[in-house]
């Protein structure tokens, strides 16, 4: 890779993560455990809100995977069993992703009446299978991939593997919750401020071994 793919790639990870943020803040989700009602007035409400947010939450984890499989080319990783698990698991990340997206546009529809109520169903249940297998099957694998490599600081790979850990576990801890409490969906935001960081740290390192190489030439 140049150095300008790997800055792209870094800023793909940037706009991803901002994307996520800004998705998350304008489409608040509706209370939970929420009556028919409350649905059609939630949908009402935030109608906008909800389908720009669907959109920016397709679009985010779209760019955060292309930086994602960025770091397992630069690592040289692409041909290992561990780089097979990071794409791997990145497909079953956004699998998740799109389900739960799509069943957040099918709530705002009115008819059949049950259909907004199955949709939200859909929703908490599909929530649970990040923490069971999407973020664990993209993190640990990653973070081991990052663990023989130089191109991020290795404290990265670590960070990427205990996360995976974490989210398994709470994956096995709230099995039993239909509903998952909000702070256990809230503790998933952490995951972006790992992408930010190693988006942020690869560009920077990109610059300096470019203008390493510069002087050197010289």
């Amino acid at each position: 890779m140049t150095n300008n793919t790997k800055k792209l790639s870094g800023i793909c990870g940037i706009l991803g993560v901002v994307m996520l943020v800004i998705s998350f803040n304008i489409n608040p989700g509706p209370p939970a455990g929420a009556s028919y009602e409350q649905l059609l007035s939630f949908g009402h409400q935030y109608y906008l809100s909800i389908l720009w947010g669907a959109w920016l939450q397709t679009i985010g984890p779209f760019l955060i995977i292309i930086f994602a499989f960025s770091l397992v080319i630069l690592s040289q990783a692409a041909q290992t069993l561990a780089g097979w698990m990071v794409f791997f698991g990145a497909g079953i990340l956004m699998t998740i992703s799109l389900i739960e997206i799509t069943f957040y546009i099918a709530v705002l529809f009115k008819d059949p009446p049950l259909g907004s109520l199955i949709g939200l169903n859909i929703i908490y249940a599909v929530q649970h299978l990040y923490f069971i297998i999407g973020a664990p099957a993209l993190f640990i694998p990653l973070g081991i991939v990052l663990r023989k490599s130089d191109i991020l600081p290795k404290w990265f790979s670590w960070l990427a593997i205990l996360m995976g850990i974490l989210f398994a576990v709470l994956g096995i801890v709230f099995l039993l919750h239909l509903i998952l409490p909000l702070w256990v969906t809230a503790i998933a935001g952490i995951q972006a401020f790992w992408w930010l960081a190693s988006s942020i740290v690869l560009m920077v390192q990109s610059g300096k071994r470019f203008k390493d190489n510069t002087m050197v030439s010289i």
